[in-house]
Formats: C-alpha cells, structure tokens, sequence
C-alpha cells in the first residue's frame, strides 16, 4: 500500500491502483489470481476453497519462505462487487488464532481504482502481535 496508518487497534492502507476497478475486484475475489500476490514478500498461498457469497468461506495456508505453513479461514459478511469487501479473519482451532475484521473498499478515480483497506483487532496487543509475528504492516504494503 502506498499509506499505511497504524493507531492503537486498527491498520488502514490506501492505494491506488492503475487499473479498472473491475480488474482489482477480480485480483481480490478470483482464487486463480488472488494466491499470485496476497501476503508478504517471500509468501506464497495456496487455496483451498473460496465461496465468495455472505457466511462463504475462503480457506487458504501461506506458506512462508522459512517453510512454515500458516493456515487461514476467512468468513465473509458482506459482498458488494464491484464496490466493498467485508470479511472476518476467523482464528478457528487448526488456523492461525488471530482474530480480526476487515473492510475493503474500491472506489473508482476515473481509469483508477482507489483500494482502501481497514483492518480491525479486538485489542492493541492483538495488532502488535501480528505485526511482530506475522509481519502485518509489510503484508499489507
């Protein structure tokens, strides 16, 4: 992301892309192209099954560049294409226990897609331990 905001519970990264807003909706809801970029560099992912519909679920692992695998259940709550993402980072037994809600949006600036991603924790230590442990604010840049 181009900027990322941290406060006490939340991290916000807004970008903008040169691209349809059609195009980046399909980069973040296509399994097909979504496990090409998500997490940070030196990541790869794998999907298991992604149901892009209300209560649908996305499973996925990352695989991390150390060999670990890091396994995750997203639960949407709401999906609006092309506009709006809203999404619960789940921390199911047999996932990684982080628990957290997400909010995504894509506005359209003329040829451009604005993408503005909210991501909010239950408490402050909960976002300091994903941006210590799982490198958090480089994911999301």
């Amino acid at each position: 992301m181009k900027y990322v905001k941290v406060t006490d519970r939340e991290m916000i990264g807004n970008r903008v892309f040169d691209a349809h807003r059609e195009l980046v909706w399909k980069a973040w809801t296509d399994p097909g192209i979504i496990t090409k970029w998500w997490g940070p560099n030196g990541f790869a992912t794998t999907t298991e099954s992604m149901d892009l519909k209300p209560d649908g679920v996305w499973k996925f692992t990352m695989h991390g560049p150390d060999g670990r695998d890091y396994k995750n259940k997203i639960v949407y709550v709401e999906v609006t294409k092309p506009t709006r993402l809203i999404y619960r980072h789940a921390g199911d037994e047999g996932t990684e226990p982080v628990k957290f809600h997400v909010t995504v949006t894509f506005d359209e600036e003329g040829d451009k897609t604005r993408l503005m991603m909210r991501m909010v924790f239950e408490t402050a230590a909960e976002l300091q331990e994903v941006q210590r442990e799982y490198g958090a604010i480089e994911g999301l840049e």
